[in-house]
């Protein structure tokens, strides 16, 4: 069975999902979302949901440095908490911490424009969350 993850930001959710075997994760797409319209993207998460029928979801889940968790990681377990109890699928919150960094630094060395870079990065960081939970599993 295949796993999602999200890496959910405040404009945007990066989308990955792993092979059937949950050895390796794959980026999707990165979904624009805008809040202030309670539009969080979940149509565009059912496409993938019914496409891939995932045993279960992992959402990055950023938490200060010192391990304490401060107002984007409140959002996120909230942002959770939505999707267990829209899909009925259980979520796995996973320390996200410096993700998006590893995911830049990556796009750097493959020497990626700024421009790319800017519309990637979320599902970038996507795939290193959940390849980070698939390995932890191993």
């Amino acid at each position: 069975m295949r796993i999602i993850a999200l890496d959910v930001g405040t404009k945007t959710i990066g989308v990955a999902v792993s092979d059937e075997l949950g050895w390796t994760a794959q980026g999707i797409e990165t979904i624009k979302i805008d809040v202030d319209k309670n539009d969080y993207g979940l149509e565009r998460i059912a496409h993938f949901v019914n496409e891939y029928q995932p045993e279960k979801f992992v959402v990055g889940f950023p938490k200060n440095m010192n391990g304490t968790i401060g107002p984007r990681g409140e959002a996120c377990a909230q942002f959770a908490e939505l999707i267990k109890d829209t899909f009925n699928t259980p979520v796995i919150l996973w320390d996200e911490r410096l993700s998006t960094m590893a995911a830049e630094r990556i796009l750097l060395s493959g020497d990626v424009s700024r421009k790319k870079r800017k519309k990637v990065i979320d599902k970038m960081a996507a795939v290193m969350i959940l390849q980070g939970y698939l390995d932890s599993q191993k």
